[in-house]
């Protein structure tokens, strides 16, 4: 049997659904179940930074579901699928106006899969330019009241290395928050990579500031040695102060 749902239709389904979620009692999470009429699974929404979701879904459907979405208004947002009908690809979609479509969930089908939801200028924010604008190489993904860009390049190892590192993170409260800092970048910077390989760029990986990466190794470097003790963010800007430089500053815009 195939159930097909309006939008409206399956927003209210979750609606209901949620008066039996988990309340995470970390801040800044929330984890809401799947309708049981549905299937069974979870999506763990996580505010990674300020404007920035991060959600892990892990799903299963009962039968075949359609959901049909009207156009609408979409944010930018970076996908990669572990399990799941598209796991041979990510998905970039870009910010501006998304065509209606229709989602295809089939059915006993397990989909594990990680969502970044963010407005575009965050892209300033991460790989910082001198004028302070979006780098020009990513423009593409930032069309306001246009047609957004999808894209769908194959996925790498070390972008589902991260994806999987993500979705396994083992660590709790400010260790977890401090890892997910540094692992969401990383995510991002790696499709930000595949949009210049894919489209014919003769570099293969994204024109990013040098000290912008060392940053956030520095602070996974920071982190990882101090697991049984965990850091607080401004124990990694002391700790950064010296080497790398600013390491305070770039802590400071992440938290």
């Amino acid at each position: 049997m195939t159930i097909t749902l309006t939008y409206r239709e399956w927003d209210e389904l979750l609606a209901e659904a949620e008066m039996n979620s988990l309340q995470n009692p970390q801040p800044d999470e929330f984890i809401r179940q799947m309708p049981r009429l549905l299937g069974k699974g979870y999506e763990r929404n996580i505010e990674v930074y300020p404007n920035l979701l991060l959600t892990i879904h892990d799903l299963e459907y009962h039968d075949d579901l359609l959901v049909k979405f009207p156009e609408s208004n979409h944010p930018l947002q970076f996908s990669v699928d572990i399990l799941g009908v598209n796991a041979d690809n990510t998905l970039i979609s870009g910010a501006g106006i998304q065509r209606s479509w229709t989602e295809e969930n089939p059915k006993f089908q397990r989909s594990v899969f990680v969502n970044i939801h963010m407005p575009p200028e965050l892209l300033a924010t991460f790989f910082p330019t001198a004028n302070g604008e979006i780098p020009s190489q990513f423009s593409l993904l930032a069309k306001g009241d246009d047609w957004q860009t999808m894209l769908q390049p194959k996925k790498t190892a070390a972008i589902n290395s991260v994806a999987q590192q993500i979705i396994n993170c083992p660590y709790q409260g400010i260790t977890k928050r401090v890892f997910l800092q540094t692992k969401v970048p990383e995510l991002i910077g790696l499709h930000l990579t595949s949009i210049l390989v894919d489209r014919g760029g003769v570099q293969r990986s994204p024109r990013l500031k040098p000290e912008t990466i060392t940053r956030i190794y520095h602070a996974r470097d920071i982190l990882h040695s101090r697991l049984e003790n965990p850091p607080s963010i401004l124990d990694i800007s002391a700790a950064g102060r010296c080497e790398p430089s600013h390491s305070q500053t770039w802590i400071s815009r992440i938290v």
